[in-house]
């Protein structure tokens, strides 16, 4: 396990590289949110990084969000699932988790699922559609010219709220090179924000981790999932 001293080390380094982020595109201190991404450390570790301020977490994984949950019970944290997700995983999910957003909405059946667990639950969840900018086979997500059906086709689910989309860029030693895939989603996010259902708002951008979550923030993402730059050991 990291010690608590490296943890806050790595931690205000991502948060002073965000800032920086934030001020180069001329965008306020503290717009951008950083969602910890925990499938390499312990519970112990995501418990130090909470006590160092970070409040929102994420896992790609059912099984390794469900241990987590379970570990960490007693921590009011917010929870995000960034991986694919099957339908028949969700209301198990849901009710042990109290899920706060998944990043990975790609299917209306996958909508529908999510719609029906929450209101089993009495609560609302909010999603983010997964585009696969990149078209890379590899990926996960929507090809971008699927989205506007989807966010149609989820209109009327009230328990469901659409708030953003999410997106990979390719994995570069270069982060330069995912500028054209953040600034595509950009693109994508601005053409679709008229004409859509009450309970779709396309307000936020996933993007980023960590190796280019700073060409992400610049061209706009408010939401970057880092990993890597928080738990390093040197």
């Amino acid at each position: 396990m990291l010690n608590s001293d490296r943890i806050r080390r790595n931690l205000h380094s991502v948060q002073a590289r965000i800032a920086s982020a934030e001020a180069r595109s001329g965008r306020p201190n503290g717009s951008v949110r950083l969602v910890a991404v925990t499938k390499t450390v312990t519970p112990e570790t995501v418990r130090a990084l909470w006590e160092a301020g970070v409040r929102d977490f994420a896992e790609n994984r059912v099984q390794m969000l469900l241990q987590k949950v379970a570990a960490l019970h007693d921590l009011p944290i917010r929870w995000h699932m960034i991986g694919s997700l099957q339908t028949n995983k969700v209301g198990k999910l849901f009710l042990a988790t109290g899920l706060t957003a998944i990043h990975s909405l790609d299917s209306a059946r996958l909508a529908e699922a999510l719609n029906a667990a929450a209101a089993k639950q009495g609560g609302l969840i909010e999603a983010l559609v997964e585009v696969n900018v990149s078209g890379e086979a590899s990926k996960h997500g929507l090809p971008p010219e699927a989205l506007g059906d989807l966010l149609r086709a989820v209109g009327g689910l009230d328990r469901l709220r659409v708030t953003g989309l999410m997106t990979m860029a390719p994995f570069s030693a270069s982060a330069e090179d995912g500028r054209p895939v953040f600034a595509k989603l950009r693109a994508l996010k601005e053409s679709l924000r008229d004409g859509l259902p009450s309970n779709v708002r396309l307000e936020h951008l996933s993007m980023g981790m960590s190796n280019d979550f700073e060409v992400a923030i610049e061209e706009g993402a408010d939401i970057v999932r880092i990993g890597t730059a928080l738990f390093r050991e040197t």
